[in-house]
C-alpha cells in the first residue's frame, strides 16, 4: 500500500501534490475505471455513469488533483477535481483490498490491477473539462512552475503586477494567485535562497534581487519535487548525511531549524510568524537592506 501525502500534520505543497499525481497516474491513467466511488450523496448518482470509462489522464494544478475520464458514445468527458487541503490522503493499493484506516473514503477509482483512493478530503467536484475555469481556486491560480512552462522572465513580469508590488514577500509567497504551488516550507527556503528578508516588498527590490527571487522560486520548487521534499543544496545535503544527520535535520536550509546555526554564516536561524504561519530566516544572510538601496521603512 502506497500512502501519497505528507505524514506530518501539514498541508502538502506543489511538489508533494505533483509526486502524488505521478503515482496516481502510474496506477490508473490509461486504465478502465471498473468502478468509481464517491462518499457524497450529490455525486453518488454519477457512479454508474462513470464506471467503465477510461482514465485518460491525471494532472496537478497548484495543490489540486484532476482525474479526467473519457467520453462515451452517449455522453461527454468528465473531470473529478479534488483538493487535499490539510487532511486529505491518497492511497494506491489493490482493487479488492482497501487499507485499514479510520479515515473516511471520499473518492476512489478502481481498475483491474490498481486502485487510487482519496481519504478525508472535503473538496471534491465533478465537472466537465470545459468548466474547470469556473472553479474559483483554479481560476485564480498564478503561474504554476511544476505543471506549466514558466521562465524567469515570466515571473519578472508577474512581479510588476500592481496587485503584488506593495505586499511583503513573507505573506505574498503563500498567495496561490501569485505563484502556484508554494506553501510554508518552500516560502522560507525560497527567501533564504534569494537572500531576501521576509519583510521586504516587491517594490523594495532592485533588479538583481528581483532576478534572485525569480530564480529561487523556480530552483526550489523543482528541487523539492525532484529530491522528494529536500530543499537544501544537494551537495550540502549529501555532506550532512555523511556526517550522520538524519533526513529531517538535513532536509532544509532554514525551515524548522530555529535556534540552529545557519549553514552559510553560522548565525542562528530565527522563527517568526507571518500570515499566521511559521516562517524561518537567517537575520544575517537575509538583510532588509538591498545593495545600493536603503532599508525600507
Amino acid at each position: 500500500m502506497t500512502i501519497l501525502s505528507e505524514s506530518q500534520d501539514v498541508m502538502p505543497e506543489g511538489p508533494e501534490i505533483r509526486r502524488m499525481v505521478d503515482d496516481i497516474s502510474r496506477a490508473v491513467a490509461g486504465q478502465t475505471a471498473e468502478k468509481v466511488m464517491f462518499a457524497f450523496d450529490r455525486l453518488k448518482i454519477f457512479e454508474p455513469l462513470l464506471a467503465g470509462r477510461q482514465v485518460t489522464t491525471v494532472e496537478a494544478r497548484g495543490k489540486a488533483v484532476l482525474v479526467f475520464l473519457s467520453a462515451t458514445d452517449e455522453d461527454g468527458p468528465w473531470c473529478v477535481y479534488s483538493h487535499n487541503q490539510l487532511y486529505g490522503k491518497w492511497r494506491i493499493g489493490q482493487p479488492g483490498r482497501p487499507p485499514k484506516t479510520n479515515r473516511q473514503l471520499r473518492f476512489a477509482v478502481i481498475g483491474a490491477k490498481k486502485a487510487a483512493r482519496l481519504y478525508s478530503a472535503s473538496e471534491i467536484r465533478l465537472v466537465r473539462p470545459t468548466e474547470l475555469d469556473e472553479i474559483a481556486y483554479l481560476a485564480r491560480l498564478g503561474p504554476d512552475p511544476l505543471n506549466q512552462a514558466v521562465t524567469v522572465e515570466d515571473l519578472l513580469a508577474i512581479f510588476d503586477d500592481r496587485r503584488f508590488r506593495g505586499r511583503s514577500l513573507g505573506g505574498l509567497l503563500l498567495d496561490q494567485g501569485f505563484v502556484a504551488g508554494i506553501g510554508n516550507y518552500l516560502r522560507s527556503e525560497i527567501l533564504f535562497e534569494a537572500r531576501l528578508a521576509p519583510a521586504l516588498r516587491l517594490r523594495d527590490l532592485d533588479d538583481g534581487a528581483r532576478r534572485r527571487l525569480a530564480e529561487a522560486i523556480l530552483t526550489l520548487i523543482q528541487r523539492a519535487y525532484t529530491l522528494k521534499g529536500v530543499t537544501n543544496d544537494p551537495k550540502k545535503a549529501k555532506q550532512l548525511k555523511r556526517q550522520g544527520w538524519n533526513f529531517g535535520q538535513r532536509r532544509h536550509m532554514v525551515f524548522n531549524r530555529d535556534s540552529r546555526v545557519c549553514h552559510v554564516c553560522d548565525s542562528l536561524i530565527v522563527k517568526t510568524a507571518i500570515a499566521s504561519r511559521r516562517l524561518y530566516y537567517c537575520p544575517s544572510c537575509q538583510s532588509l537592506a538591498q545593495p545600493g538601496r536603503a532599508a525600507p521603512v
